[in-house]
């Protein structure tokens, strides 16, 4: 498959590449990181990075602006995507092929070429993989691909400690910090807090809770964050800040938007994505969300994440 994605980019002229809604670092990562790859090997072809921007993650990428015209006869890749519902930009299906490279189950394939790999860490690890395959074939590296790529892959894996990481992540970031990028800048442009951020963090490590069997949440309603000042995607960002809790074993974060309330499922053990399923949602076993509409359906959550933690 990968031989076969090589093949397709070098047919088209115009490459554009989308991601997920909401992107995170593997989101910014994967994209941005094949785009470059694609330039610096093809210098002749046009290659187009699109989705909304996010604001804590301008220091990755700038995304480009395209009209629909330019989707005609082009080719389209979505990376870190699991399923359609997600792409941002859902202009997607105007180009003439479409090419899908994941690392999420694969519960809605998409795509004339698709290629799902569960086993790897991150959509990013996926597209240095895809560099390693191609290099006979023209592909090159360069510093701004391995940055990106290496961004994700950090952020994917939470700082390498989460269980998806593998031998094969170990040495492919070994091989990235090569390109000599500045690692120190790239680290705290990831993880440096506002203060109004950290300020947040700190209710939420006071005022979660947990049962007996280790099953803990959070409810972040709007007037919440709003005293806090921080938008929701500042608050997904500390989803992980339960992780240390001694005795958690899955937790859940109710973060309310302007008409939904995003659901982010973490967990140690208990499998989560079926749960995240349930409520129009999905993801990784032990990292999943979902979006719903009402208090009263994330209380059903918290009761369902209960009767996890029991078993």
């Amino acid at each position: 498959m990968k031989k076969q994605i090589v093949e397709m980019i070098k047919e088209y002229s115009t490459i554009i590449i989308h991601r997920h809604v909401r992107p995170d670092p593997d989101a910014y990562g994967s994209q941005g990181g094949l785009a470059e790859i694609i330039k610096a090997s093809f210098p002749d072809k046009t290659v187009y990075t699109v989705g909304e921007g996010e604001k804590s993650l301008t220091f990755l990428r700038e995304m480009d602006k395209v009209t629909d015209d330019v989707y005609k006869d082009s080719l389209v890749i979505v990376c870190d995507t699991a399923n359609e519902a997600r792409v941002d930009d859902q202009r997607y299906p105007l180009g003439d092929k479409l090419i899908k490279i994941d690392h999420h189950p694969n519960e809605d394939p998409y795509g004339d070429l698709l290629w799902v790999d569960t086993s790897a860490s991150s959509a990013s690890e996926m597209i240095y993989e895809l560099y390693l395959s191609g290099k006979e074939d023209g592909l090159k590296m360069n510093t701004e691909a391995a940055r990106l790529l290496f961004a994700g892959i950090v952020g994917d894996t939470g700082r390498f400690l989460f269980p998806s990481t593998s031998q094969k992540t170990f040495d492919y970031t070994g091989e990235l910090i090569q390109y000599g990028f500045d690692r120190n800048e790239l680290f705290n442009s990831l993880y440096e807090m506002e203060s109004h951020v950290l300020k947040l963090q700190g209710f939420i490590l006071q005022h979660f809770s947990i049962d007996e069997n280790g099953a803990a949440y959070i409810k972040l309603s709007k007037e919440l964050l709003g005293e806090y000042n921080a938008t929701p995607s500042e608050a997904s960002l500390l989803v992980s800040s339960l992780s240390s809790v001694k005795g958690i074993k899955a937790w859940v974060f109710f973060i309310e938007e302007a008409s939904e309330i995003r659901v982010r499922l973490r967990s140690k053990g208990p499998i989560v994505n079926g749960l995240a399923k349930q409520h129009n949602g999905g993801g990784h076993p032990l990292a999943a969300g979902a979006s719903i509409t009402n208090w009263h359906e994330a209380d059903e959550i918290i009761r369902k994440l209960q009767k996890l933690c029991e078993l």
